[in-house]
């Protein structure tokens, strides 16, 4: 089975019929003083422990490039997906004052 989904649509005799995207348009990146970012502690098994960012309003691109910044000054690895940055191991404090520096509004979350 196909990986897009085409609404069950097999075929069409319209010829000028056109298939409808179920993606949502990428929304505009904000600027960083109405960012509202919360820096969380995720605990994964086997003891290990991740950063994430969450709430980032934007493009993908964007987000990749702010994760990529992000773990560059924290010197660690991480990732980029669902709509939220992962950075390993425990850096919230570096990433609260690194984003807060670059004009972000960002908190701590969680316990």
């Amino acid at each position: 089975m196909s990986k897009k989904n085409r609404s069950g649509i097999i075929y069409s005799t319209n010829p000028d019929f056109q298939y409808e995207s179920d993606r949502q348009a990428e929304a505009e990146t904000l600027p960083p003083a109405q960012q509202n970012l919360k820096i969380w502690l995720v605990k994964l098994g086997g003891n290990k422990v991740v950063t994430s960012v969450r709430g980032f309003i934007g493009s993908e691109a964007d987000l990749a490039e702010l994760g990529k910044q992000l773990k560059t000054a924290c010197g660690a690895g991480g990732s980029t997906k669902d709509e939220e940055i992962l950075i390993q191991g425990d850096h919230r404090d570096k990433v609260l004052t690194w984003l807060t520096g670059k004009g972000y509004k960002a908190r701590k979350a969680g316990g």
